[in-house]
């Protein structure tokens, strides 16, 4: 008798969608399942957005943000059941920077040119191998253009408003359902209007609308999408 083993190549999958479409639950869910790595670069930009909080620098293209970003180490480490954490020059800043106002900061950020250079180099470092789920807004489009599995998730906005301000009640934050709706419509029109790299799908992108499915149907769904288009590539 003879046995035939095929290879399964391990692919870069790219998840992009706007706020609040569950990109980073889904992601890490499709990772572990698939046995890849998990990749937030949402969070890469939040955490610049960070330090320049911090450090009193505006989010503007200019020499001090193009200096900031030339100094600042972004790491993100797995940390089991916990997901991934994020270190800005080994420090651990996953909680101070998923914030509304963070979230603001990131949009505001990811618009300068000095900063998108910087993190770009890191993401495809992290990706190039494959075995990777990346999630954002352009990891489709400018990161990972040749992603094999490209998937733009969405949902209705009051929908992914909901699911943020019971993330944010969740966490103990004073926060107001109305005031979460026109931040998530205002960080959509943001994202959406930037001069480089804007929020949208790419040409070759699978839709996949969780307004109305749970998380498990989405992690389900891409991951029979993710093994099928493997399998065709093989080894």
């Amino acid at each position: 008798m003879r046995v035939e083993v095929f290879a399964v190549r391990r692919i870069i999958v790219a998840i992009d969608g706007p706020s609040g479409a569950g990109k980073s639950t889904v992601s890490k869910l499709l990772a572990k399942a698939l046995g890849y790595i998990y990749v937030d670069t949402g969070a890469m930009y939040r955490a610049i957005g960070w330090k320049a909080v911090k450090e009193g620098v505006t989010p503007k293209e200019g020499p001090e943000l193009t200096a900031l970003c030339e100094r600042t180490e972004v790491t993100l480490r797995s940390d089991g059941d916990r997901g991934v954490r994020v270190y800005v020059d080994g420090a651990d800043v996953t909680d101070e920077i998923r914030t509304p106002a963070m979230s603001m900061m990131a949009s505001a950020i990811s618009a300068q040119p000095s900063v998108r250079a910087r993190l770009l180099e890191l993401q495809r470092a992290m990706g190039r191998q494959g075995g990777v789920v990346l999630e954002g807004r352009d990891i489709g489009t400018v990161v990972f253009p040749d992603a094999q599995a490209k998937f733009y998730l969405d949902a209705d906005v009051k929908e992914r408003a909901k699911r943020r301000y019971d993330e944010l009640l969740a966490r103990g934050e004073d926060v107001d359902f109305d005031r979460t709706v026109e931040e998530v419509a205002r960080r959509d029109y943001d994202d959406s209007h930037r001069d480089i790299a804007p929020l949208k799908r790419a040409d070759d992108a699978l839709l996949v609308d969780s307004t109305k499915m749970s998380v498990d149907e989405v992690v389900a769904f891409m991951r029979a999408k993710v093994e099928e288009i493997a399998r065709g590539l093989g080894a």
